[in-house]
C-alpha cells in the first residue's frame, strides 16, 4: 500500500515536470500559461534542475519500496521522525500560503495560480507518506535523554521562528497597505530575479521585476537603487516592489551601474543620464509595458528620476509621473551653499559610498576626517582616497563638471507632474524649492498645474526629533504613503481622495500639517528684526537685541575673533548623516558668537517661508564667512536651531572694525515655524559652523589646498546708516 502511494504521489509530480516542459518547447497550448506553473522562487531552468533531482531521489525511493529491499525500505525510527517533521512543516507551510492566497488575491480562488502550490502538497505528502511507513515499522524507543529533547526543542522552537518569520515576510505588502491607508490588493505577483540589460559600453545592469499576475499589459514602476544588495535591503526591496505589483504595476528595481548586482563601477552622479535613458528604452521594448511609466525614490535615486526627466513617456504615446524626495536638480547648491563647502555631508556620502558596497561611516573616521586641512586629504584620512569627492572639492564654481550632472534647466523640459517631498532639516531644500518654484512658473502647462510640494520634519531620509519629544511618523513610511493614490492618478486616471492645494506643509512648533496654495504663502508679511546692542552682543549672556523697530541711532560695533583652528562647532542642522534639532546653549557661550534676542512673545509668532539676514560687515582679511542662525529659546532658556546659513566671499580689509561696512545677504534654510508665546526669536552670528560648513583659511587660498589658517576680526554694525537685519515672513495671526 505504501509502494502504491508513493507511485501514485511520484506520478502526479512527473505529470506536472512534463506539463511544463511541455509548455517550454511550444507544445502545451491546451495546458494553463507558462505563469501558472510558477512559484516565483527559481527561474526555470534552475527548476528544471531542481525536479528532475527530486524525480530521481524519489524515484529511488519508489524503487526500494517495489523490490522491498534498499535503504528507503528498510524500517528506521530516525528517518521516520525526520521525514514526519519535515513533511508536517513542507505542507503547514504550503497550505498557510494557499491561505494567503485566497485570501489576498480574489482572481486567484480557488484553484487559480495555485498549480504550484498543488504540486508543493504532493511533495509534501510524498514525504508524510514515507515517515509514516518507518514510524509504523519500528518500535518507540526508549525515553531519550534530557539533554537530546531539550536539543530536539530548541530546534522545533527554531523551526517555528523561522517559519513565523517567512510568514511575517509574505504578509510584509499587506502589512504595509496597512499601516499606509493604501488600497487592496488586485493581483498575486511573480518576481523575476536579476533581470539583465546591457549598455550601449557593454555594462551589465540587473533589475528585480515583479510582475502582477492575469494582466498582460501594465503601468510600470521604475526604481534605479544605488544600494548594495544587503539583506536589508533585499527584504525593503521586496516588500515594496510586491506593495506595488499587487495593485497593478509592473515593479523594475534596477541597479544603479556598481550597486545592487549591476556590473561596472559606482561613481555617485555621473553615469545616471546615459543609463537611465538606455534603461528607458529598453523598458519601452518589454512587451508587457504600456507606456505609463511612474517612478518613486529619494536622494540619489530621486536624482536618477531628474537625469532623464525630459525623455520620460508623454502624451500622446504614454503618461509619466514622478515622486522625487529629498533632492534638487541642483547639487551644486548643496555642495556649496553660500559659497561655503557642505564638509560634512559631503564626507559622510564619500566615506559611505566610495567602495564596491555601502558601510555605515565609522564616526571616529568621520571626525578624523573633517578635522583635516587641507579639506582634499579629509577623505585620505578618513578611509582613503576617493576620486569623486576629490571632484566635490576642487570643482567650486558652478563649471562643466557640475553642469553635466545638474544639466541645463530640467524643471523647464520635465514632461511629468511630480510629488516632490522635502524636510525642513535636508539639506537640498532651499533648492527643492526652488524646483518647484521654477516648474510652476516654466514647465509645460498641464504638468505645473499637476505637480505638489510637501514639506515635513524630515532630514535626509529621517524623522527629526523636535523639541518636547514630538515624533512624527517615519520618513520611510512617509515617502511611501503617496505612492499609490500618486500614480493611480496619473497613470491610471483613477480619482483619488486628497487636497487640491499643490503644497501641503508641517508648521512646526504647532505641529499640525496645512495646506497652502503658493510659495511663499501670499499672505506671509515680511517683517525686519533689527539688531541692537551696545557692543557686547558676544554670546547669550551679553547685550545683544532683536527689535522690529527701525533704530534712530549708531550702535557700538559688535566684533568677534574668527579661527579657523577653534572654529564654532555645528549643533544640529541639515546634513547628509545627521540632521537634528538640539540645544545651542554651549554654542552660544563662546566669545566669537554673537547673540540677539527679543523679548519673550507676547502672543505666538508664525514664520513661514524665506528667511535671510541683512548684515552690514567688516572684516580683516580677503575673503571670510559669515554665518547666521534661526533660534528658538524656550521659557526655560534651552535654545533649539530651527534654520541656518552660511555666506562665503571677498572683502576689502578693514584697517579696523569702524572701518565702512560691506552689505551682505545670507539666506538660511526655509521654515514653518511657530514661536510660541513666552518663548523668543534668536539669531546667531559667527564666522565658522564647522564641519557643516568647511573652515575659510582667511588667506585667500581655496580650503581645499590651504594647510593653516589665520585668525580675522570681524564686525558687524547695527543702526541707521547700517541697518542690520533679521528678515523673516510672519504669517497674521487669525482674528
Amino acid at each position: 500500500m505504501t509502494a502504491f502511494a508513493l507511485c501514485a504521489l511520484l506520478g502526479l509530480f512527473i505529470l506536472r515536470v512534463l506539463a511544463q516542459v511541455l509548455i517550454a518547447i511550444g507544445d502545451g497550448a491546451f495546458l494553463p500559461a507558462w505563469e501558472e506553473w510558477f512559484s516565483g522562487a527559481v527561474p526555470y531552468p534552475q527548476l528544471l534542475v531542481s525536479q528532475i533531482l527530486i524525480i530521481i531521489t524519489f524515484g529511488k525511493i519508489c524503487l526500494d519500496f517495489l523490490r522491498q529491499r534498499g535503504f528507503f525500505v528498510t524500517p528506521r525510527r530516525w528517518l521516520g521522525s525526520l521525514s514526519l517533521s519535515i513533511g508536517g512543516v513542507y505542507l503547514a507551510v504550503m497550505i498557510i500560503r494557499y491561505a494567503i492566497r485566497m485570501t489576498l488575491y480574489p482572481p486567484e480562488r480557488w484553484t487559480g495560480g495555485a498549480i504550484p502550490i498543488f504540486f508543493h502538497w504532493v511533495l509534501a505528502a510524498f514525504i508524510l507518506v514515507l515517515g509514516a511507513y518507518h514510524r509504523r515499522a519500528t518500535r518507540p524507543p526508549e525515553r531519550r535523554p534530557l539533554v537530546a529533547r531539550a536539543a530536539v526543542g530548541v530546534v522545533w522552537i527554531l523551526v517555528f521562528v523561522a517559519v513565523l518569520g517567512w510568514v511575517g515576510f509574505q504578509l510584509s505588502p499587506t502589512a504595509l497597505a496597512i499601516v499606509l491607508n493604501a488600497r487592496r490588493p488586485e493581483h498575486a505577483v511573480r518576481i523575476e530575479r536579476g533581470v539583465a540589460m546591457t549598455t550601449s559600453d557593454g555594462v551589465m545592469l540587473r533589475a528585480d521585476v515583479y510582475h502582477p499576475l492575469r494582466v498582460a499589459r501594465t503601468p510600470a514602476i521604475l526604481v534605479r537603487i544605488p544600494f548594495s544588495r544587503t539583506l536589508l535591503n533585499s527584504f525593503f526591496a521586496t516588500a515594496i516592489g510586491r506593495f506595488w505589483a499587487e495593485r497593478g504595476y509592473t515593479v523594475v528595481i534596477q541597479g544603479s551601474r556598481g550597486r545592487y548586482e549591476s556590473g561596472g563601477r559606482y561613481t555617485p552622479l555621473v553615469d545616471e543620464r546615459r543609463d537611465g535613458l538606455e534603461t528607458l528604452d529598453w523598458l519601452r521594448r518589454q512587451p508587457w509595458f504600456d507606456g505609463r511609466l511612474g517612478m518613486w525614490g529619494g536622494s540619489t535615486f530621486g536624482y536618477t528620476q531628474w537625469a532623464i526627466a525630459d525623455r520620460l513617456p508623454a502624451p500622446p504615446v504614454g503618461r509619466s509621473a514622478l515622486i522625487v524626495q529629498i533632492v534638487s536638480t541642483d547639487f551644486h547648491r548643496m555642495f556649496y551653499p553660500g559659497g561655503a563647502f557642505s564638509l560634512a555631508s559631503a564626507l559622510f556620502w564619500a566615506v559611505r559610498s566610495r567602495g564596491a558596497e555601502d558601510v555605515v561611516p565609522p564616526q571616529d573616521a568621520l571626525a578624523r576626517g573633517v578635522e583635516t586641512m587641507p579639506v582634499i586629504h579629509a577623505d585620505d584620512r578618513a578611509v582613503g582616497d576617493t576620486s569623486f569627492f576629490n571632484d566635490w572639492v576642487t570643482h567650486v564654481d558652478r563649471d562643466a563638471y557640475w553642469q553635466a550632472i545638474d544639466g541645463d534647466s530640467r524643471t523647464d523640459t520635465l514632461q511629468a507632474p511630480v510629488l516632490l517631498m522635502g524636510g525642513w532639516f535636508d539639506p537640498f531644500l532651499p533648492g527643492q524649492i526652488d524646483d518647484f518654484v521654477h516648474i510652476q512658473r516654466r514647465a509645460r502647462p498641464d504638468v505645473a498645474a499637476a505637480t505638489r510640494l510637501v514639506i515635513g520634519p524630515w532630514g535626509h531620509a529621517q524623522t527629526v526629533v523636535l523639541p518636547g519629544d514630538i515624533r512624527n511618523r517615519n520618513f520611510r513610511l512617509e515617502s511611501l504613503a503617496p505612492s499609490i493614490p500618486w500614480f493611480d492618478e496619473h497613470l491610471r486616471a483613477a480619482h483619488t481622495e486628497g487636497s487640491p492645494a499643490p503644497i501641503r506643509l508641517y508648521v512646526m512648533g504647532s505641529n499640525v500639517w496645512r495646506d497652502e496654495y503658493e510659495w511663499p504663502p501670499t499672505r506671509a508679511r515680511e517683517t525686519l528684526w533689527y539688531l541692537r546692542s551696545q557692543g557686547r552682543a558676544n554670546s547669550a549672556g551679553g547685550d545683544g537685541l532683536l527689535v522690529e523697530t527701525p533704530p534712530e541711532r549708531d550702535d557700538p560695533i559688535d566684533t568677534f575673533i574668527s579661527d579657523p583652528a577653534s572654529p564654532v562647532p555645528t549643533r544640529g542642522g541639515a546634513m547628509l548623516g545627521d540632521s537634528s534639532v538640539v540645544p545651542q546653549n554651549d554654542v552660544e557661550a563662546r566669545a566669537d558668537v554673537l547673540v540677539y534676542s527679543t523679548p519673550p512673545l507676547t502672543a505666538d509668532v508664525e514664520v513661514t517661508g524665506p528667511v535671510s539676514a541683512v548684515l552690514y560687515v567688516t572684516t580683516s582679511v580677503h575673503s571670510a564667512d559669515f554665518t547666521a542662525k534661526l533660534v528658538d529659546v524656550h521659557p526655560d532658556s534651552v535654545a533649539y536651531n530651527v534654520s541656518d546659513g552660511i555666506l562665503r566671499q571677498t572683502y576689502q580689509p578693514a584697517t579696523s572694525p569702524s572701518a565702512e561696512p560691506a552689505r551682505i545677504a545670507i539666506e538660511l534654510w526655509p521654515t514653518s515655524m511657530v514661536f510660541r508665546k513666552g518663548h523668543r526669536i534668536r539669531l546667531e552670528i559667527a564666522g565658522t559652523n564647522f564641519p557643516r560648513f568647511d573652515r575659510n583659511p582667511h588667506t585667500g587660498e581655496s580650503s581645499a589646498t590651504a594647510r593653516a589658517g589665520v585668525p580675522a576680526t570681524q564686525a558687524v554694525h547695527h543702526g541707521p546708516h547700517a541697518p542690520s537685519r533679521l528678515v523673516l515672513s510672519l504669517i497674521p495671526a487669525r482674528p
